[in-house]
């Protein structure tokens, strides 16, 4: 019956959404109230300018993805709570993108908000910037729990996109609320399909994902 399911809401998407590559959704067609802030098609992210490959503001992932993801928010609904998502799919041209900043090394405009106790120089070397990301095939995705009535960010201890160890799922010296709010996030998710990145407390990747190891490249639009 599983397998019904999600193949005819498969066929349905693919019939709706045709500008896409098979198999990917713009999410907030399957998930209609969910928060959405795409930092890359503007300046307020780490390299300080929109960049390549994000055209419009809109969170795209595969199939599988949206429907697990839709699964979390109900369940946080139920609890006055829900998702904002800041990046799933990624374009390769825009990894290639980071790349080309991380290897500027005098480009240090926003230093101070999201890496201000790691030289710039060793952002490739220390594995924060890197050549290949599992954003580019479409199942994973960063994001957060916000409050519905508030429509506020619970607080995490930490920035989304934050390079240091304060970031980490399990960093040493968090508060007693910012420990509680990282495993709400963590234990929904991992129950709900994902495994989470250690060293990065918003970042998951649902498991069996459909397409491990390939990297697209289509704009977000």
């Amino acid at each position: 019956m599983k397998k019904l399911t999600l193949l005819f809401a498969f066929l349905i998407m693919q019939t709706t959404f045709a500008q896409l590559p098979k198999g990917f959704v713009y999410a907030k067609e399957l998930i209609p109230d969910l928060v959405e802030e795409l930092r890359y098609c503007t300046k307020n992210n780490f390299i300080g300018e929109a960049v390549d490959g994000y055209e419009n503001p809109v969170i795209i992932m595969t199939l599988q993805t949206a429907i697990a993801l839709k699964k979390v928010q109900t369940i946080l609904k139920k609890n006055g709570l829900g998702l904002k998502i800041y990046d799933a799919y990624r374009p390769q041209q825009a990894v290639n993108h980071f790349v080309r900043w991380a290897k500027v090394k005098n480009d240090t405009l926003m230093k101070p908000q999201y890496y201000p106790n790691i030289p710039k120089r060793k952002l490739i070397p220390a594995g924060y910037i890197a050549s290949k990301s599992r954003h580019s095939s479409g199942s994973t995705v960063d994001l957060t729990v916000i409050d519905l009535k508030t429509g506020k960010e619970l607080d995490m201890g930490s920035p989304y996109d934050f390079f240091g160890q304060k970031s980490w799922v399990k960093a040493p010296h968090l508060e007693k609320q910012h420990r509680k709010n990282r495993n709400l996030l963590q234990k929904v998710m991992t129950k709900n399909g994902f495994r989470n990145y250690m060293q990065e407390w918003w970042h998951f990747t649902l498991k069996g994902e459909p397409f491990k190891n390939q990297y697209f490249d289509f704009l977000v639009k």
